[in-house]
């Protein structure tokens, strides 16, 4: 009888990560055993996918929020500084936040709206319409902010970020100003000197202020991206993909982790005889039908992975050609038929119609996605997860 199950992906439990554990042993110990416990085999192209908290933890990339201060003023010079366009997160930004004003005398925090980078909403679309507002064109004060929109709070966290994030940084010793725009220049008008907080556009928005006459232009991925008084840092991210650890230490994302997952490839082939793809993975990439958020908050899906993950999937649209190339077919002959097809199929398929439909994205991006929705973010206690049959298609018994 031909196989019944096709891809599987298994969170797996593991010891609380503390650090300086070692990661290579505990991953492989964590895989081997539970493939006795749940009886299932290790194949070669298995994919195995730890979190990138666990990867940052092991490594203890922390830095506080007094190392982030002297970070940016060393940078911006302590005086005035613009933030644009950071997301709306307490989990991502807020103790960011909290180190910048602890490094100047004035923040002032440009929001994106009606939303920002990743989709959290600062009010309903809908309201720009009945308002008269141009999104594209139009710079809001809070006064003015308030005056249409009233004090809005977020659909999942009932946060007010706006009153949130100036409370912020009024605590933490700075004058504080909030304006809205979605043009990065208008920032210009106010000081010369930003951090440029939005995650998957900085590049370009840092090019723009450059040349609009921005002095001292840097990115969250320029913050923090080397040692400040023993800390942690990113050299490639700063900033970005950084997490609340505690009320004044954030856990950076992780760095140099190439030779891990390397490492944990060798020892399950060690250990099995089979080749294991693995890889680490932060946030996925999805969107939230109800609250509309993309969840990718993480400057990458994945910062390390093994090289049978590169590239993308190269897959035929079975509906497709059901209903088309075999639509006089069915049972045994139909099966037949489509295997046949798999099995000739080209190594690139992309602009083929018998493809169309299928998904064009990285296999990092994809495969991480589907381990972070497993894992959750929450309190499963699975941090690696365990996939098997990813690789496989119809014609695989």
């Amino acid at each position: 009888m031909s196989r019944m199950v096709g891809t599987v992906s298994r969170g797996l439990r593991a010891p609380i990560i503390r650090e300086g554990d070692d990661l290579v042993k505990i991953v492989t110990d964590t895989v081997l055993e539970a493939s006795k416990q749940d009886g299932f085999k290790i194949h070669d192209r298995d994919v195995v996918a730890m979190t990138e908290a666990i990867v940052a933890r092991a490594q203890g990339n922390y830095a506080a929020v007094s190392d982030i201060a002297a970070d940016v003023k060393a940078k911006l010079g302590g005086g005035t500084v613009g933030v644009i366009f950071p997301i709306m997160s307490r989990n991502r930004f807020a103790i960011c936040l909290r180190g910048i004003a602890s490094g100047a005398k004035k923040v002032i925090v440009m929001l994106s709206y009606p939303s920002d980078e990743v989709g959290n909403h600062l009010f309903d679309l809908d309201l720009l319409d009945e308002k008269g507002v141009d999104p594209y064109k139009d710079v809001l004060t809070e006064k003015k902010y308030h005056e249409l929109f009233g004090y809005p709070k977020h659909q999942f966290t009932g946060m007010d970020y706006v009153e949130y994030y100036k409370q912020l940084i009024t605590e933490n010793g700075a004058e504080a100003e909030i304006i809205f725009a979605n043009n990065p220049r208008a920032i210009l008008a106010y000081t010369k000197n930003v951090i440029c907080a939005d995650i998957h556009t900085r590049a370009r928005t840092k090019r723009i202020l450059k040349a609009a006459g921005g002095e001292r232009i840097y990115g969250l991925d320029e913050i923090m991206n080397a040692p400040v008084n023993g800390s942690g840092c990113n050299e490639k991210y700063g900033l970005l993909g950084s997490n609340k650890a505690t009320e004044d230490k954030v856990k950076l994302f992780p760095r140099d982790c190439q030779g891990l997952v390397e490492k944990i490839q060798a020892e399950l082939l060690k250990a099995t005889g089979k080749r294991v793809e693995v890889m680490v993975y932060g946030d996925g990439a999805f969107k939230d039908p109800v609250g509309k958020i993309w969840e990718l908050a993480d400057p990458i899906v994945s910062p390390a992975y093994t090289s049978g993950l590169e590239g993308t999937p190269n897959e035929l649209k079975l509906k497709y050609l059901a209903d088309n190339d075999f639509a006089s077919l069915s049972g045994d002959a139909l099966k037949d038929a489509i295997k046949g097809e798999i099995r000739k199929k080209d190594g690139n398929l992309v602009g083929k119609m018998v493809s169309e439909g299928t998904t064009p994205r990285r296999l990092t991006d994809l495969i991480g996605s589907l381990c972070d929705l497993t894992s959750g973010s929450g309190d499963k206690g699975t941090p690696i997860v365990y996939i098997q049959g990813y690789f496989d298609n119809y014609t695989t018994d």
